[in-house]
C-alpha cells in the first residue's frame, strides 16, 4: 500500500514538472500569428515657389483644394515681359535675314553689274592707251613738236589711272563671284544663336510666370496673395502629396527577422475603428536607432529599433498626416517569415 502511494506521488510530481516546463515554453513564449507595430501616417510635402521675381497677379487655388498635375496655381504679372519678348523675336527675325543673305551670296544682278564695270574700265583703259600712243607718235614728227611735254605726261597719267580702275573693277568682280567670307557667315550665325538664346530665356520666363502643380496633390498652405512680390527663395504654396501614403513605424531588433520588403500588412487607425486599410512593407532601414519618444510601443523605449515604412492604400483619401496607426503583419508561412514562437508576446 505504501509502495503504491509513493508511485502515485512520484507520478504527480512528474506531471507537475511537465506542466511547469510546458508553461515556461508555451505560456511565457506563445506562438504569435502576427507582428504588431505602432506609428503614424506620413506623406511627402512640397514647398512650391515661383521661379522669378515679379508681382503676383492671380492666385487661383485655396487651402484644401485638390489639384492635378500641370494645373495653374498662380500667375505673375507679365506686362513688362511681353514687350521684351516681342523685341527679342524681332531681333531674331532681323538676324535670320542677315544669315540667309550671306548664305545665298550675291545676286546675279550684282555680279552682272560688276562685269559691266570691268568692261567699262577696260574700254576706258584702251581709249586712254590709244590717246597716249597718238600723242607720243605725234611728238616725234615735225608737226607735233609744238605739243608740250606736259600734254604727253597728262596722257600717260590718264593711261595709268584707267588701268588702275580696270584692276579695281576686276578685283570687285572676283569678290562678287566668291561671295561672303566664311568668317562673316560664322559671325552672323553666332550672333543669330545669341539672339535665339536670349529669346528662349525670355520665353522661359514667360512660361515660369504660371506656377504649375508638379503632380496630383492637396493644397496644404497658401502663403502668398495677389500684389505680393514673388521670389524663388519664398514658397508660394505647400502641397501635400496624397499618393503614396505610408506608416512610419519601428520594429525591434528581436522581431527584425520577421519583416521583409513586400510583406503584406493591415493598417488600422482610431478614426475608423471598424475598418482596416491594406498595405505592404516598402522600406526597412539598414541602420538601427533608439526608439523615438513619439512612438508608443510595449517594448522598452531605450531598445534599438529599425524604421519601417509600410505603404497604405487609401483611394478615398481618408487618412490624414500624423494620424496614429497600428500595423498588423501576418506571420503565416507564405507571407514573410514562418510562424514561430516569439519571446515576450505582444
Amino acid at each position: 500500500m505504501k509502495q503504491t502511494a509513493r508511485l502515485a506521488l512520484l507520478l504527480v510530481g512528474v506531471l507537475a514538472l511537465a506542466s511547469a516546463l510546458w508553461w515556461w515554453s508555451v505560456a511565457r513564449h506563445p506562438t504569435r500569428d502576427e507582428l504588431t507595430l505602432y506609428g503614424n501616417i506620413d506623406l511627402r510635402q512640397v514647398d512650391l515657389p515661383f521661379n522669378g521675381n515679379e508681382r503676383i497677379a492671380q492666385v487661383l487655388v485655396q487651402e484644401g483644394d485638390s489639384v492635378r498635375r500641370g494645373q495653374v496655381l498662380a500667375r505673375l504679372d507679365t506686362s513688362r515681359l511681353a514687350p521684351q519678348v516681342a523685341k527679342a523675336e524681332a531681333d531674331v527675325a532681323t538676324q535670320q535675314q542677315v544669315v540667309d543673305r550671306l548664305h545665298h551670296g550675291n545676286r546675279p544682278e550684282e555680279i552682272e553689274q560688276a562685269r559691266a564695270n570691268v568692261d567699262a574700265a577696260r574700254a576706258d583703259a584702251v581709249n586712254a592707251r590709244a590717246q597716249y600712243e597718238r600723242l607720243r607718235v605725234l611728238t616725234e614728227t615735225s608737226a607735233g613738236r609744238a605739243l608740250s611735254r606736259q600734254d604727253l605726261d597728262s596722257a600717260k597719267a590718264a593711261v595709268d589711272a584707267a588701268e588702275a580702275r580696270l584692276t579695281v573693277s576686276q578685283k570687285a568682280l572676283v569678290l562678287e563671284l566668291a561671295g561672303p567670307r566664311k568668317e562673316d557667315v560664322a559671325q552672323a550665325e553666332a550672333q543669330l544663336r545669341a539672339e535665339e538664346a536670349g529669346l528662349a530665356l525670355l520665353r522661359q520666363q514667360w512660361k515660369d510666370a504660371e506656377l504649375l502643380a508638379p503632380l496630383d496633390a492637396v493644397v496644404r498652405s497658401r502663403i502668398v496673395e495677389p500684389g505680393e512680390i514673388a521670389s524663388p527663395q519664398k514658397a508660394a504654396f505647400t502641397l501635400a502629396i496624397t499618393d503614396p501614403k505610408w506608416v512610419r513605424a519601428y520594429v525591434s531588433e528581436t522581431d527584425l527577422g520577421f519583416v521583409r520588403e513586400g510583406l503584406k500588412a493591415s493598417i488600422s487607425v482610431d478614426a475608423f475603428a471598424n475598418r482596416s486599410f491594406p498595405g505592404w512593407v516598402g522600406f526597412l532601414s539598414p541602420v538601427a536607432e533608439f526608439t523615438p519618444k513619439s512612438v508608443e510601443t510595449r517594448d522598452l523605449r531605450s531598445s534599438l529599433v529599425y524604421q519601417v515604412r509600410v505603404f497604405v492604400q487609401d483611394p478615398a483619401n481618408e487618412l490624414r498626416l500624423g494620424m496614429p496607426a497600428t500595423v498588423h503583419l501576418p506571420l503565416a508561412t507564405g507571407n514573410g517569415a514562418p510562424k514561430t514562437a516569439l519571446p515576450g508576446g505582444s
